[in-house]
């Protein structure tokens, strides 16, 4: 089992990187959200993996935190009707932060909106993941402090989100303006700052 790979990033796409290894080139698929945390090509990165074997093809898929590999691998294992390709497309579109929220809280409406999945999926989803978020079985105590978000980022990613959204934005617009401020301000930024940032 490939559990992470760290090489040159050689290109890489809203959906995949490719990436050179001891003379080997790897397609890595990954969601948005962790392709925008990418750096420029050229430079050395390191995702953390989970390969999918199937009986025409393996196919490599790449995470920036092993939380978010975690819980790939969680919606595949244990949501009927969630494969790679949804599972990728709901992680493109929702932060672990607030994926985590929706399912816990059941937040149909949210989930629904996701590229790829309807209302059906997404009561699946929280039916099938509410009783394993929160618990740790999703790995979040295992994401790396180097450049991603451990509990306490986290928890200030969703209060900025939380903010936002009582000011009328969109659950997804709110958190994909809170990852880009996160990007801009770093790993040390507060609430305040998160919010403020996303704002401008």
């Amino acid at each position: 089992m490939i559990t992470s790979i760290q090489g040159t990033l050689v290109s890489a796409t809203p959906l995949q990187a490719i990436i050179e290894l001891n003379g080997f080139t790897y397609e890595v698929h990954l969601p948005v959200t962790t392709a925008e945390r990418l750096p420029a090509p050229g430079a050395q990165v390191k995702l953390h993996t989970l390969v999918i074997y199937r009986e025409d093809s393996q196919t490599l898929y790449g995470f920036a935190a092993p939380a978010d590999r975690d819980f790939f691998r969680l919606m595949i294992e244990h949501v009927t009707g969630v494969g790679p390709k949804v599972a990728l497309s709901i992680m493109s579109r929702l932060s672990l932060p607030l994926l985590e929220d929706a399912i816990r809280v059941g937040d149909i409406a949210t989930l629904a909106k996701c590229p790829g999945i309807g209302k059906k999926t997404a009561e699946r989803l929280v039916v099938e993941l509410k009783s394993k978020v929160g618990t740790g079985q999703a790995g979040r105590a295992g994401a790396e402090p180097a450049g991603s978000p451990g509990a306490t980022g986290a928890g200030l990613h969703r209060d900025a989100v939380a903010a936002l959204t009582a000011l009328g934005y969109k659950a997804a617009d709110a958190d994909q303006a809170v990852r880009r401020a996160a990007l801009v301000l770093g790993p040390q930024a507060t609430t305040e700052a998160l919010i403020k940032k996303a704002l401008s």
